[in-house]
């Protein structure tokens, strides 16, 4: 699993003002917990630029005041109109210690819907999971590669996987593949010339 190395400062001043002093600098207030202790630092903006955006899951392995912590990201604030990167919640991963989190949708195969045109179209992007740090994964694979025309795969269609508690309810659609509607208009077509010749055919008779 990829980690980003970032490196911090303790933060002593929690207030409004001393994180609006932060921003001004170009850092990023940011919190730790999950272990013994609360840590509070801030860290370069450019620091997070390959954690926050993407949709790849990732640790972060974060240096502050001589200590080191693996976390994952659990929480990112943005101001509501310049979007802004304004606080980071992490959570410090522990051995043994069970933690949520969303993980990652993957698909592996080749839908047969989507080799005769139609669309695949995903539903959910990610799962959430309970599970410990040693046995925690960066992406869930489903295969697709029984998907029909007009067919789902569904939360209950994912392989069991060893050490991790899948926590959305096993109905809730992942991916379809939707029948393109250049495809329901030539079988509209097909179907009313069938139609058409059975008619003939039985006048005929």
């Amino acid at each position: 699993m990829e980690s980003i190395n970032i490196s911090g400062e303790i933060r002593t001043d929690l207030g409004k003002k001393a994180a609006k002093q932060d921003r001004r600098k170009d850092m990023t207030p940011c919190v730790i917990y999950g272990g013994d202790k609360v840590v509070h630092f801030s860290a370069p903006k450019k620091s997070f630029k390959h954690l926050i955006y993407t949709r790849d899951f990732k640790l972060a392995e974060i240096a502050v005041d001589g200590q080191s912590y693996k976390c994952i990201l659990k929480d990112a604030q943005f101001h509501p109109v310049t979007d802004e990167l304004l606080h980071i919640d992490f959570l410090n991963l522990i051995p043994g210690k069970t933690l949520k989190a969303n993980i990652p949708v993957r698909f592996k195969g080749a839908s047969p819907g989507v080799k005769v045109g139609g669309k695949l179209v995903q539903k959910l992007r990610y799962i959430k999971v309970k599970t410990t740090p040693e046995k925690l994964v960066d992406e869930l694979l489903f295969d697709i590669s029984e998907l029909e025309l007009g067919g789902s795969t569904r939360v209950r269609d994912l392989e069991a996987i060893d050490g991790i508690e899948v926590m959305n309810s096993p109905g809730i659609p992942v991916a379809s593949v939707e029948i393109p509607r250049s495809l329901k208009s030539a079988a509209a077509a097909s179907d009313k010339a069938a139609a058409g010749g059975a008619a003939a055919t039985e006048k005929a008779s």
